[in-house]
């Protein structure tokens, strides 16, 4: 590698540290951004002796909450992963972006719907992105699910590699590790742990993971699973479903497999340890939505999304306080864009939760659509201590037979008693075969929700309040419950029955640099370099005109919810495209 090379490599590395989004200053006084590090669970309601659970024991989470602070009231936009990991990557609502159906890709032969994706605002980009662009070093380990393709500059590393470890010396880093132990297929078979899960023990060993089978649904067999929990453990069962043998070994398992999620997550902060970056990180613990059981995942009531959450602030900031103000998922980007100095774009709908200028909720919201191949519209709206759901199919059943779900033994234990008239009153609500069109819970005193409030007099004040803060928020966020998903489709796509496709990259050269544009408003722009003795970089995010006198520049466009435009190719030496065109 030549001297010029080495220069304009180090030049082409500066412009990735240091964007115009952010120079990680005050006035004028340079400032040490924190490291920010997301540990996300999958299925857990807040089932954790901090939360008043004290069944079992997870002293890596328990560390974490002495050490930071417990958040009591923190809810999903909607009690599937889909539609709330969208809302937690761009702080849009998913109802309000096409977003909220599970999922937009899937069940199409069932549906008849073409494949789909959420269509964010014009100017949106993923928090990653927003990260990496002001200089972070942005990695997600695994999951996405966001019901849109991530463009190719979203992550400095995506998969079950990518690891803070391999950023540059000293580089801030936004780091995402997804644990799925936890989460509802869990429950099918009477054992077995994820045997993909075991990436988080070796750290960033290429190696090791590399002979992990890449299938997540590869588990382990019964001499293999971890046994955290005697089996002979009677464990609490929420009023709504039966306390029998099946629902027993259900709940053991759920618990056993939360021990298990503690002792990988524990695995991390070890590293960070080690790393000598615990007391400069923040660290923060959540679950994507509420737990795994029926009439929990994929319902709207507290039990499907209400989820855990504890920050741990650098050095103990705030340690071992509890915080009650009502946070939605749309909060999730601005309050890391606030943690990271970075200021909130106009387009997110959530705000910063930690801002001290910034008036807490009154409300949070949530919505469910379809659930693989079965539509059901219900909106919610709920206050510290009331709930208003309202039904848009009141013909439609409580209980719907989701074909996913009713692989969970207790799904089929509840199936069998209801047939057999052997369900008590409470646990028969969910099968009734029509709902009240609206609903309300006093959710501070029942907090199963189970005492519908909506027709009583005394409470028709707080019924009123709660539907106009529907019917405000339906119209702030643009969402139609009643809009058929085909149609939903034809506007996200503009009226087309086609996907819409991001322009194709433009490269013009002036003064030495290279400016790269597209025609589609609000696509961003993805570029790596190819230099002549060979070598290839990652995808980096365009930012501003770049400096390269040798090799060539692969480009291309990407709207979020469109089609990925086709790659350009600039050859620096020549000024002209690889399919011969000159700019």
């Amino acid at each position: 590698m030549n001297q010029t090379t080495i220069i304009i490599s180090l030049l082409i590395l500066i412009g990735q540290f240091v964007s115009p989004a952010k120079s990680f200053a005050q006035d004028g006084v340079e400032s040490q951004p924190k490291n920010i590090i997301w540990l996300v669970i999958e299925d857990m309601s807040p089932t954790l002796a901090l939360y008043g659970d004290d069944t079992v024991t997870t002293p890596n989470i328990d560390s974490l909450a002495k050490e930071g602070v417990v958040y009591t009231n923190v809810f999903s936009t909607s009690g599937v992963c889909a539609p709330s990991r969208a809302a937690i990557a761009t702080g849009v609502y998913p109802t309000s972006m096409g977003a909220n159906n599970m999922r937009t890709s899937s069940n199409t032969q069932e549906t008849g719907l073409p494949k789909y994706e959420a269509v964010p605002p014009v100017n949106a980009k993923m928090l990653s992105q927003l990260m990496r662009e002001a200089g972070y070093f942005t990695t997600n380990n695994y999951k996405t699910d966001y019901q849109f393709t991530a463009p190719d500059s979203a992550w400095n590393e995506n998969g079950v590699y990518a690891h803070w470890r391999h950023r540059p010396s000293n580089q801030p880093f936004f780091s995402v590790f997804n644990f799925t132990t936890t989460h509802e297929s869990g429950l099918f078979e009477p054992y077995g742990i994820r045997k993909i899960e075991q990436r988080h023990y070796y750290s960033d060993n290429a190696e090791k993971i590399a002979n992990l089978p890449t299938e997540a649904l590869v588990k382990t067999d019964k001499e293999h699973t971890p046994v955290h929990i005697s089996k002979d453990t009677h464990f609490p069962v929420p009023p709504y479903l039966p306390d029998t043998p099946v629902v027993q070994h259900d709940l053991w398992k759920m618990y056993n497999n939360l021990v298990e999620t503690d002792k990988q997550i524990g695995a991390i902060l070890k590293l960070l340890k080690e790393d000598g970056l615990y007391d400069n990180t923040i660290i923060v613990f959540y679950s994507d939505h509420g737990g795994p059981l029926p009439r929990q995942k994929r319902l709207i009531y507290d039990s499907g999304l209400k989820v855990p959450m504890v920050i741990r602030f650098p050095d103990g900031e705030k340690a071992g306080t509890i915080d009650e103000q009502l946070i939605s998922f749309v909060d999730f980007a601005p309050t890391a864009l606030d943690m990271a100095g970075i200021s909130q774009p106009d387009y997110m709908q959530g705000r910063s939760f930690i801002s001290q200028g910034t008036p807490q909720r009154e409300y949070i919201h949530a919505a469910a659509d379809r659930f693989d191949a079965i539509t059901d519209r219900i909106r919610a709206v709920r206050s510290k201590c009331y709930k208003y759901i309202r039904n848009y199919q009141p013909d439609t059943p409580y209980y719907l037979p989701v074909a996913y779900r009713e692989k969970i033994p207790t799904m089929q234990e509840l199936l069998s008693l209801e047939k057999a008239s052997k369900l008590t009153p409470d646990q028969k609500q969910w099968f009734r075969t029509n709902k009240r069109v609206n609903e309300l819970f006093d959710v501070c005193r029942d907090p199963h929700e189970l005492s519908n409030l909506a027709n009583i007099e005394n409470y028709k004040p707080v019924l009123n309040q709660l539907e106009h803060e529907m019917d405000r928020w339906l119209v702030e966020i643009n969402d139609d419950p009643l809009l058929p998903e085909r149609e939903l489709i034809k506007k996200l796509w503009k009226g087309s029955d086609v996907q819409p496709k991001t322009s194709a990259p433009v490269f013009k050269e002036r003064n030495g640099k290279i400016t790269i544009t597209s025609n589609t408003p609000g696509a961003v722009i993805s570029y790596r370099i190819r230099r002549d003795e060979g070598s290839v970089s990652g995808w980096r995010p365009y930012t501003q005109a770049i400096a390269v006198n040798q090799g060539e520049i692969e480009a291309n466009a990407h709207r979020i919810g469109f089609q990925k435009s086709i790659s350009n190719i600039f050859h620096i030496n020549h000024s002209s495209h690889k399919d011969g065109t000159s700019q």
